[in-house]
């Protein structure tokens, strides 16, 4: 069977990580990473490169430690496949100060780099996506796990896109949507190509953890999430953000497109209940240190400044649990076919992003008034609607995921396929 085509565009970030270890750690039937692209975030871009890159250098060193200790490699799809690595720019569409999220430390890994130099690249990896920088006499085992690459992200995008058949390639995206705005803004029908776009995203009916009202992906680039979201509409010019004074801003979508985005949302509503409680966490890692593992060594320095980070915030009168937001999309990819998952009874939902609101700023807005259609209208717009939200043509049309296969499956699920 042919493998599902994935991009994952991330900003790592401890879930980020863990997103990208089980898209690699699947069978080269279910999944195929072709593109990382790589966006700010978490923390600055140089730094999530670095994870990135730091990632597939500690999964190298992973190989030969269960080769060398008789155990099954695993991680078939890192094995089998070898994804592009693309970088994105260094901040927001409109805003040029980074909306860093401390909670994954200063490095985004909490000092794993620090704490184990030998599991950490030589910094003559910045030369692999960077002229005039000095590289590595010789090429690092490691380098065979990826293909780096000099253009920007959004334009490896598009040429994947350009150059596969439409609905064979699905993006992940689980960092600010910088990278897919400016994908959808240069050529938006070849985005449309794309199968699907699943979203790690936004806070519809609980409340935001950067706000009291927005995620912190959505607030990142609030304006370029409501583009994103535009091309879910029939008229994309209903929901677009609107045009800032005396900043540069991308264009307007042209006003007939071939079609609409095809848009899966995973909001905090629905991934936050999907934790990691640091009980099992250590149930599984504990072997893994005792046994030397490279892998096990690198995570379980991270989610040991993950899990004192929520100790510092809730107290410790309760288990900590990290919720898999990140991780939830990839779930979706290796088992959307399960009816457990499920959308929102009414969806697809006209969910629109705030981006001008001095207090709300990203929010993810729908109308909960109740209001319905008059039976028996048919027209497009109803009088006295002016924004659209009962209209037929205008309004976004978001497919946001309510449930899963289940909170308490995952992590175990997810602990199993990187460890065994």
């Amino acid at each position: 069977m042919a493998p599902r085509k994935i991009i994952i565009d991330t900003d790592p970030g401890g879930d980020d990580v863990l997103a990208m270890l089980l898209a690699l750690a699947s069978s080269p039937e279910e999944l195929e990473v072709v593109l990382i692209s790589v966006t700010y975030g978490n923390v600055a871009l140089e730094s999530c490169l670095r994870n990135v890159v730091g990632l597939f250098h500690v999964l190298d060193h992973e190989m030969e430690w269960r080769e060398a200790q008789g155990k099954p490699l695993g991680f078939e799809a890192l094995r089998t496949y070898k994804p592009i690595v693309a970088v994105g720019p260094e901040h927001a569409l409109e805003d040029e100060m980074l909306m860093a999220d401390n909670f994954h430390g200063a490095d985004g890994l909490h000092g794993v780099h620090e704490a184990h130099p030998h599991l950490s690249p030589a910094d003559t990896w910045k030369a692999l996506f960077k002229d005039g920088l000095p590289g590595a006499d010789e090429q690092p085992s490691y380098y065979k796990y990826f293909t780096p690459s000099k253009v920007p992200a959004h334009k490896e995008i598009l040429r994947i896109l350009k150059e596969e058949p439409a609905d064979t390639i699905s993006i992940c995206a689980v960092g600010p949507l910088t990278n897919l705005a400016l994908a959808a803004s240069e050529d938006p029908e070849t985005f449309l190509k794309v199968k699907d776009v699943a979203v790690m995203g936004g806070a519809v009916e609980v409340e935001g953890n950067v706000t009291p009202v927005a995620e912190f992906n959505t607030y990142a680039d609030a304006v370029a999430t409501a583009r994103v979201f535009a091309l879910t509409s029939p008229t994309p010019a209903s929901t677009m953000p609107p045009i800032p004074k005396d900043k540069a801003t991308l264009p307007p979508y042209p006003e007939k497109l071939s079609r609409q985005l095809n848009l899966s949302l995973f909001p905090l509503d629905i991934t936050t209940p999907h934790l990691l409680n640091m009980g099992l966490f250590l149930e599984k890692i504990e072997p893994q240190l005792a046994g030397g593992s490279p892998l096990g060594t690198w995570v379980n320095t991270f989610m040991g400044g993950i899990f004192r980070q929520i100790i510092s915030m809730i107290g410790d009168k309760v288990e900590p649990g990290l919720s898999l937001h990140d991780p939830v999309t990839i779930w979706y990819m290796l088992t959307g076919s399960d009816p457990a998952w499920k959308l929102a009874k009414n969806a697809p939902e006209d969910i629109r992003v705030e981006t001008s609101g001095q207090w709300t700023h990203g929010m993810h807005v729908s109308d909960r008034r109740g209001r319905t259609r008059p039976e028996g209208v048919t027209a497009d717009e109803i009088p006295g609607d002016d924004d659209g939200w009962l209209s037929l043509k205008k309004g976004n049309r978001i497919n946001r995921y309510v449930s899963s296969p289940g909170p308490d499956a995952f992590a175990p699920f997810l602990m199993e396929r990187l460890f065994g």
